[in-house]
């Protein structure tokens, strides 16, 4: 599967164009919304949020609530652009303001330069977070196919600023289901209740808050990926997906860092044999991949967000219009958006798997598709099976 995406954040709307998807899937509006309204819940949010309510519309793919097997274009609206008209018209104009004040952590400056531009809002209509909405969509479609073929995508939030769950290792599904009852979408209610006391803190002294979440994959089966080429390694796409969502400056699989302060006998997770289960691990040191493969046990990632950049009480930079000290320009935005992250992060999360799904073995039909999962299930049925069934 292929995804491309456009649009800007005060623009009309936000694209997304889904190729290759699978004809005869089951796919309506609902269930893309349902993962639009997920991303845009979560204590912490701005103002935005309160003029949005992000709904898609099929523009094309979908007949009578069933892919086609044509590309599927998403279009999710912009209400605050009726706000922005002026300012984001396509047509000659009156003179607009500039924004000559980039924001430190921002790709503003970077892409002034790049693009040549005395002007960030050309860089930051399209840097910005909102995009990711378009991302949310068609991960819903990704979504919607690995649901066809057994296999689930959930995530929680771990850590906000200094208040932080560690628990790893032997969460259910049914645990991260219920991370979507909590504001902070984190497993513990008094860990919950410290992050949200720590974003009013950073929100009464203008500052922001990052964290890290984590994303699982359950019912992956083996061999999704290769280790064949540098580029089919699967830990290599998930990893690049992570890291490609605004904000995230770090992904790890499984144990992922803390693995490199171990000894060999405790990091790898040994291999047992059983008539119930089969070939089986007891522990999951690697997160469910080795050599860039799914090895049939949970694929676990974790992501790290640092704090938004756009703050109450700006930050020094350059105005350079004229190259003279100032503070960065200030633009309504979150204190904190790290649920949304982990909500983009299962988008992104659910899209890889199943590019690498659709790789291992192809369909241009749901029902081609469906046929090719059941004869590999089949093939290594004597020594692998999916763990819902043991």
């Amino acid at each position: 599967m292929r995804i491309l995406t456009s649009g800007e954040s005060h623009g009309p709307a936000v694209v997304a164009i889904v190729d290759s998807v699978p004809s005869g899937m089951p796919l309506t509006a609902a269930d893309v919304d349902r993962d639009l309204a997920r991303r845009q819940a979560g204590y912490g949010r701005g103002g935005r949020m309160k003029i949005e309510k992000d709904s898609a519309r099929f523009l094309s793919g979908v007949r009578n609530g069933l892919t086609i097997g044509s590309p599927v274009t998403l279009y999710i609206e912009n209400r605050d652009h009726a706000n922005w008209e002026s300012a984001m018209s396509p047509e000659p104009g009156p003179a607009v303001e500039m924004q000559t004040k980039p924001r430190p952590g921002h790709g503003d400056l970077a892409g002034m330069l790049k693009y040549s531009t005395g002007d960030a809002r050309n860089i930051l209509e399209r840097a910005s977070a909102r995009e990711t909405a378009a991302r949310v969509a068609a991960g819903a479609v990704a979504r919607c196919l690995l649901k066809e073929i057994g296999v689930a995508v959930r995530s929680r939030v771990m850590s906000v600023g200094s208040a932080s769950d560690e628990r790893r290792g032997d969460l259910t599904e049914a645990d991260f289901v219920r991370a979507d009852a909590d504001a902070m979408r984190c497993l513990d209610a008094e860990v919950s209740a410290a992050m949200m006391r720590e974003i009013d803190e950073a929100a009464e002294q203008g500052d922001t808050l990052g964290g890290i979440f984590e994303v699982a994959v359950f019912g992956a089966p083996p061999g999704l990926g290769s280790h064949a080429q540098a580029d089919r390694r699967l830990d290599a796409a998930l990893c690049a997906a992570l890291t490609s969502i605004p904000g995230v400056k770090g992904a790890e699989v499984g144990d992922g860092f803390s693995l490199g302060r171990a000894r060999g006998s405790r990091a790898h997770d040994e291999i047992f044999y059983d008539e119930r289960l089969l070939l089986h691990r007891k522990t999951n040191h690697a997160g469910g991949i080795e050599a860039g493969m799914s090895n049939g046990e949970t694929v676990i990632l974790r992501a790290a967000m640092k704090p938004i950049p756009t703050l109450g009480k700006p930050l020094a930079t350059v105005d350079v219009a004229d190259m003279s000290a100032a503070k960065a320009f200030k633009e309504r935005a979150d204190v904190c958006a790290v649920p949304a992250a982990s909500v983009v992060g299962e988008a992104v999360v659910a899209f890889a798997v199943a590019s690498a799904a659709q790789e291992k073995f192809g369909g241009d039909s749901l029902r081609e598709m469906r046929r090719n999962v059941d004869g590999y299930l089949d093939q290594i049925s004597s020594w692998w099976r999916p763990r819902g069934d043991a």
